[in-house]
């Protein structure tokens, strides 16, 4: 018997306003920016003997369409910030797609505003971290990377 094996690529996805991490509001995001949590992303991927994809939008569109890009692939990384709320879009994309989604936030959601604590993405996400920072980025692609289906012998 023959097992199947997905695409050793990881797709980490992030939404808007997120290109301003380092800067934007540090007392509740910090002080990592993007590029951080890329090099972060890109070592965990390499540990685990993955390749990266790393992308950014402030359109929702776009992160749809990155969304089906990471068709066949091991998995997505989301973290849709303020999309999180509002876009079934998202949410579609993933179902449409079949990809495992892990679901990230850099703080706990549910310790802020009311209006955050409902998320479309996470009906659909195989798994949600939310509230350690940048380490949640690791914590998925470890995640992901352990759902990995290996050939049989």
């Amino acid at each position: 018997m023959t097992d199947t094996i997905q695409s050793g690529t990881v797709h980490v996805i992030n939404g808007p306003n997120l290109n301003l991490l380092g800067t934007r509001e540090p007392a509740i995001y910090g002080h990592t920016t993007l590029a951080d949590i890329e090099a972060l992303s890109r070592a965990a991927c390499e540990r685990h003997g993955l390749t990266l994809v790393f992308g950014q939008s402030n359109h929702e569109g776009e992160l749809v369409e990155m969304i089906h890009a990471a068709r066949g692939s091991l998995g997505v990384v989301l973290n849709a910030a303020a999309y999180t709320h509002t876009s079934v879009a998202l949410a579609d994309a993933i179902k449409a797609v079949g990809v495992a989604a892990i679901e990230v936030h850099l703080s706990n959601v549910f310790a802020r505003e009311a209006f955050r604590h409902h998320s479309y993405i996470s009906s659909v996400a195989r798994g949600v971290i939310c509230g350690l920072g940048s380490e949640g980025y690791r914590l998925a692609i470890d995640a992901l990377a352990a759902s990995r289906v290996t050939p049989a012998a």
